[in-house]
């Protein structure tokens, strides 16, 4: 059996967008940038971009923090799959799309609040204010001994992280609104009405998280073998309870799709249940690319 070990975080990182969250079409922009053989760093960037200098410097940081980019600059599989000429959905079209986008957000931890807030904080309080997350934030640092720890910049961090998700008032009567945040259709953090600038991310049956999604992250793992538990899923680090915030009860009914569906009886996927401990099992490993074709090609 195949459970997940929890890497210790070891540095925070809570700038690199120049206050800039990320918006509709830079993901794409930035891709075919790269792809004709460009960098962020050359001088001609502003132009070709379109964009002022500190937005090149922000689409850069996006590209890396949404897993587009690896460590030398060069796209990864990942990038292609969806962004290339024959891409899967090159212009987020496709909220599936938007879900495994927010899980490298979440998962590749280069962005350290959304690491934090998913993975740790909503197990603390799923419920939670600004100052609450700063002051996670700051005793999380002092546990690793993180001594560059700022909470202007943190804060500035947390407000970019609020138009990432949340859409306002005005952008909800304004459809076509290109700043609203990248990720506000996936309706994954609450503004409370009532109380302003108070937050939550509550647990829910993500009716709209397709199970290939969920089955992706799964076979995303390095250290995945060839089962994993409902309990490993639902609470381990960068696993689906915790980057989408989803019902135990949704989980487990995805699983039980997985293994009942025709397209995947190749790959032996099972789910098992011994003593209560419920396991989706696989005969052989599935490649994550082809799971997701199977979504994409519907």
């Amino acid at each position: 059996m195949s459970e997940t070990l929890t890497i210790p975080i070891t540095k925070l990182t809570f700038s690199g967008h120049d206050t800039f969250h990320c918006r509709q079409l830079w993901l794409k922009k930035g891709y075919d940038f790269v792809k004709k053989g460009n960098k962020f760093t050359d001088s001609e960037a502003v132009v070709l971009l379109g964009v002022g200098k500190n937005m090149v410097s922000a689409i850069f940081f996006w590209m890396k923090a949404f897993g587009l980019l690896d460590k030398e600059g060069n796209t990864t599989d990942f990038a292609d799959y969806i962004f290339s000429l024959n891409g899967k959905d090159p212009y987020l079209e496709d909220e599936a799309t938007l879900w495994l986008l927010h899980y490298n957000l979440v998962s590749k931890g280069l962005a350290s609040t959304y690491d934090l807030i998913f993975n740790d904080l909503r197990k603390e309080k799923i419920e939670f204010t600004k100052d609450n997350f700063l002051a996670f934030a700051e005793r999380k640092a002092n546990e690793i001994r993180f001594t560059q720890f700022n909470k202007k910049t943190v804060s500035t961090d947390f407000d970019v992280l609020t138009k990432m998700y949340i859409r306002t008032a005005e952008q909800v009567k304004d459809k076509e609104d290109t700043f609203s945040g990248l990720l506000t259709d996936l309706n994954l953090i609450q503004e409370e009405a009532k109380i302003s600038s108070f937050y939550s991310i509550p647990n829910d049956n993500r009716n709209n998280l397709p199970e290939e999604i969920i089955l992706y992250t799964i076979l995303d793992k390095n250290n995945f073998q060839n089962s994993v538990s409902l309990n490993v899923l639902f609470q381990d680090r960068n696993q689906a309870g915790s980057v989408f915030a989803i019902t135990k009860n949704s989980l487990m009914e995805k699983m039980e799709f997985l293994a009942s569906n025709a397209k995947y009886q190749k790959y032996g996927i099972t789910l098992s249940d011994h003593a209560g401990i419920k396991e989706l099992q696989f005969t052989s490993k599935p490649d994550k690319f082809d799971v997701l074709n199977n979504y994409y090609g519907k």
